[in-house]
């Protein structure tokens, strides 16, 4: 007689599944023996602190000083009264009151700030957008006329004022040459003269006749009143 078996009895179908958590099983405990560390309990030692083995510290033993507390601060003086007799008259000072009624408020409707005037610093006659006018150029309506007007009389002036036999007299020959800068400043005067010169005389005589010009109508920039700077080169032959 051939005995039956049950079919759910029958372990070759899971035979893979069992083999799969065998290598699972294997291989955690092949991990865990890797990882596994002893230690020498020789190497071990606990942090005991033996209280023999610390010195001891020496604490310096400090006076104390009694200091005396400070003296306490003289008492006020007595505040005087004076007495006054009951028919005596005692004069009162008024009080004058400094609220403002309202009928003394004014009422601001607007403020108007005043304008700010921009100052021009000084400008080269070079540049100037309306020249000085020098006396006898007044009827000339083009700049740069003026400007050829001005340079012409001013040096026909220096030309005749300059003492040109200063440089023979200070020992000096050949062609000497001294350079003049001055301002025209907003009335019209001349200021501010700066010269240079071979000669310390030379530039003396050069700023004297040079403060000798006269008075002009002032340059003008953006149409307001400025300091004009202008140079003058003055060149003369000394004979020998």
């Amino acid at each position: 007689m051939e005995p039956k078996k049950n079919p759910k009895a029958d372990l070759s179908k899971r035979s893979i599944l069992f083999l799969q958590i065998g290598l699972i099983l294997v291989l955690f405990v092949t991990w865990q023996a890797i990882e596994w560390k002893t230690y020498d309990k020789k190497q071990i030692e606990t942090g005991q602190v033996q209280m023999d083995q610390l010195e001891e510290e020496d604490v310096p033993i400090t006076e104390m000083q009694n200091t005396p507390p400070p003296p306490p601060p003289p008492p006020p003086a007595p505040e005087v009264i004076e007495v006054v007799e009951d028919d005596a008259e005692v004069e009162e000072d008024e009080i004058e009151s400094t609220e403002t009624s309202l009928e003394d408020v004014v009422e601001v409707e607007e403020v108007v700030e005043a304008p700010v005037e921009e100052e021009v610093a000084d400008v080269p006659f070079a540049v100037i957008e309306d020249v000085p006018i020098y006396p006898g150029c007044e009827n000339l309506k083009n700049n740069e006329e003026r400007k050829q007007c001005m340079s012409q009389k001013v040096m026909k002036f220096v030309q005749k004022e300059f003492d040109t036999d200063l440089g023979s007299e200070l020992g000096l020959s050949g062609v000497t040459r001294v350079i003049v800068q001055f301002k025209i400043d907003k009335t019209g005067k001349v200021t501010d003269i700066k010269s240079r010169a071979p000669h310390p005389r030379l530039q003396e005589e050069a700023a004297r006749v040079v403060n000798k010009l006269p008075k002009m109508q002032p340059g003008k920039q953006r149409g307001k009143p400025v300091g004009v700077v202008y140079s003058l080169p003055i060149v003369f032959q000394i004979q020998d």
